[in-house]
Parts: C-alpha cells; structure tokens; sequence
C-alpha cells in the first residue's frame, strides 16, 4: 500500500487495453506515481470485471487518486464512479466512445456491448472535478453527443478539433495537452505531483 499524501494517476484504458504508442502508455511513462488497470484475461467485455479491476487498483493506492480514462475506458471510470466510496481528486476523460450508436467494424457490436451490461450510459452527475476533451471526427462518438455527456457529467467540455480518437491510428501518439489537463485539475485540487519530464506549454 501506498501512504504518500502526493496524489497517484490511475490510468483507465480502453478496450483496446495497453498500446506501446499510445499517449495513456506515454503518460504514464513520464509520471512518478502512476497505476494502470492490468489488461483482462477472460471476460474482456463484461463491465463488472473492468470495473473490478479499476476497483482493485484502487483499492492498492492509499491517498488521494486522479483518473486518466480514454475511449471505453471513460464509461469504465464514469459507472465506477457512481457506486465507489473511495474520493477522486478529478478525472481527464478523453473521447469517450458512444457505445449506445453502433461501432465501426472491428469493435464490438451494441447487443455485444449490451450483454456485458455496458448499456445505458450513466447519465448523473459525477462526484468530483472532470475534463470531457472531445474530437470533432472522432469515427466512435458524435461531438455533440460527447458535449450533451459532458453537460449531465457536470465536465469542463474541450474540443480538440479534428484528432480522430486520439489513438495511434489517428496519429497519437503523444498528446502533451494530457499534461496539461492533468495540471489543471492537480491545481483545481490544490494538489501537485511530480513528472519525469517538464509540463509542456500550449502551442
């Protein structure tokens, strides 16, 4: 267990799980305290075993926590928080995908989706802080649904404009703003924590 009082990142991927190249994996590598949920062996879409999982790394970290959640890994992070006890600085939620309108080929279908009981979208407002940062062609999730999500959440809404989903299919890769947004919060919190590396400036 961890009994430092310097917040720890808990990084919630999505489906898609742990990517060499992806920004969430780069994140994590420039942050001193920094947990991610481990990849599912079996029961990779039942909800109740992401959920689970995120729940034990939880559980292992002692002091304050701040989620970074991607893509599925939003809803992940979003039902967790609605039946977990344990407080949350924030959470940077990055394009959540909108799994109540069919996928592109290759994800899972919505029945698929729904029998893992991912189905419906909470709709409540979270319990804490949160950063929604939405594309504008993102090929999983409609703009303006995202922002009507982020609307209900009670997030700070952010279109980053045309960035896909913010994957290495996109082009991404690193994204820097995560820092940036992570920063926010920390500071919205009144907390800090340390990087391996220098927050970048905006460009």
């Amino acid at each position: 267990m961890n009994d430092d009082t310097e917040p720890t990142v808990i990084i919630v991927p999505g489906l898609r799980d742990h990517v060499a190249d992806h920004w969430q994996t780069l994140l994590a590598d420039r942050l001193d305290r920094v947990r991610t949920v481990p990849p599912l062996d079996h029961d990779r879409l039942s909800l109740d075993a992401r959920i689970a999982a995120l729940d034990a790394v939880v559980g292992d970290v002692d002091g304050p926590i701040v989620l970074v959640a991607h893509s599925a890994g939003v809803l992940i992070a979003v039902h967790w928080a609605h039946t977990a006890t344990r407080p949350v600085l924030g959470a940077l939620l990055a394009t959540p995908a909108d799994i109540e309108e069919p996928l592109p080929e290759g994800y899972p279908t919505t029945a698929d989706l729904d029998r893992g009981g991912w189905l419906p979208i909470p709709r409540r407002r979270l319990p804490f802080p949160s950063i929604l940062a939405a594309s504008s062609n993102d090929p999983l999730a409609d703009r303006y649904r995202v922002a009507g999500l982020a609307e209900v959440w009670g997030s700070r809404f952010v279109d980053l404009g045309e960035v896909g989903h913010l994957n290495p299919a996109s082009g991404f890769g690193d994204w820097p703003a995560a820092d940036l947004f992570l920063q926010e919060l920390l500071q919205r919190s009144g907390a800090t924590t340390r990087e391996t590396a220098p927050v970048p400036s905006e460009s």
